[in-house]
């Protein structure tokens, strides 16, 4: 593969006598033609799908020669508790090829529900974007960081200017030498909003550019960070922190998780802690990721935030009474619930199927499921029982 001039894909095959621009295809049809007579292939099983291409085109994908299908579960009911109320049957919507976690999740979900429910805390952080300046001394970085204390509220009004539904929180900085990078947080209402902080920040750096005489290198200077693991994602937050817990009777755990209080509190400790600590990882959890990723590819989320999703620490404590505290934290869910792929039918339908109003809500659910994933996963690690779960429902047909 390799770009012309004018940032046109081409394709370049040894059989080939001349560059063609995939672009030229006036369709997804006639790019799989081209495809198969060109490859030797049968491409029919990409092309079904349920959007059009005028929705999808320079929006969600470029090239388009079809879709690809994974198929989609249900976990659940499950019950999430809130101050302001409780929403009983819940169902959790989950597109993955890996055998036994749908149904890992809906365990999980039956235990919480038999057990009252998860209360689930979310706190707005705001998505970010962290462009980084080429500064002419220390001096003048110090001035350039004074000038944007002074002035957020002109930050805030030409950021607001490119979207009513953006809002400028705060603007953290960090110098090292001639280099000056600006953490822009922004609320986004019920969007992801990564693109919406992109083009605010870029407008903001153009002000900054003509008050300060910065020069702008990069508008993503990896001080965002975005789609990649790090620690100041997981110590100062980024798009949402998320608090499950759930207090799960030890007759639950005896008679739906088939382990004891005790057995799951010491796995957490040995596994998600210490094991953690010891092989230097940045999520202190059992698998995250496992049930991000089902969940972002059913609801149309940007998959690659779950790099970021899959931080976040796993506790448990047995309490004096026998019963078992369960929590988990995460502190960079990046998430919406309009723009990206949430437009999409399927994807659309799934949002539909989880009863979500807002990206609060469907937050809630997130956390709850990821809860649920946990709970079910380290009751099955302190049983003995993983393999064999997955050697009854990942195997078949092998």
């Amino acid at each position: 593969m390799l770009f012309d001039v004018t940032s046109r894909l081409m394709v370049e095959l040894p059989f080939m006598k001349s560059k063609l621009s995939l672009r030229d295809f006036p369709s997804a049809q006639k790019r799989r033609q081209f495809l198969e007579k060109e490859l030797k292939l049968d491409l029919d099983s990409l092309g079904s799908f349920t959007f059009s291409e005028e929705e999808v085109t320079g929006r969600n994908i470029e090239n388009l020669i079809g879709a690809t299908h994974i198929p989609l579960g249900i976990a659940g009911p499950l019950k999430i508790i809130n101050h302001k109320s409780s929403i009983i049957n819940h169902f959790i919507p989950l597109a993955t090829t890996e055998g036994a976690l749908v149904a890992s999740l809906s365990r999980g979900c039956k235990a919480i529900t038999e057990s009252g429910g998860t209360e689930v805390l979310v706190e707005n952080i705001g998505i970010t974007r962290g462009p980084v300046f080429r500064t002419e001394s220390l001096q003048h970085g110090q001035q350039i960081k004074k000038w944007v204390e002074q002035n957020f509220t002109k930050l805030a009004k030409v950021s607001k200017s490119t979207s009513s539904h953006l809002k400028l929180l705060k603007v953290e900085p960090a110098m090292v030498g001639r280099n000056l990078w600006l953490r822009f947080y922004f609320d986004t209402e019920d969007a992801m909003g990564m693109n919406m902080a992109t083009i605010a920040t870029d407008e903001a750096v153009k002000l900054i550019e003509k008050e300060t005489k910065a020069k702008c290198i990069s508008l993503a200077g990896n001080y965002d960070i975005d789609k990649k693991p790090s620690w100041l994602n997981f110590i100062s937050g980024r798009g949402k922190k998320v608090w499950a817990e759930a207090v799960l009777p030890k007759k639950v755990v005896r008679e739906v998780l088939k382990t004891t209080p005790e057995k799951m509190a010491e796995v957490v400790y040995r596994k998600c802690l210490l094991g953690s600590a010891v092989s230097g990882s940045l999520g202190f959890n059992a698998h995250f990721a496992n049930i991000l990723s089902a969940i972002f590819l059913a609801t149309g989320q940007d998959p690659a935030h779950v790099v970021e999703g899959s931080l976040g620490v796993t506790t448990a404590e047995v309490m004096p009474n026998g019963n078992l505290y369960f929590s988990v934290y995460l502190p960079s869910l990046v998430v919406g619930v309009v723009g990206g792929g949430t437009h999409l039918p399927t994807q659309k339908k799934a949002l539909e199927i989880m009863q979500v109003n807002n990206v609060l809500e469907y937050t809630r659910a997130v956390g709850a499921a990821v809860i649920s994933g946990e709970i079910s996963l380290i009751a099955s690690l302190s049983e003995g029982s993983l393999a064999k779960a997955h050697r009854k429902l990942g195997r078949k047909g092998k």
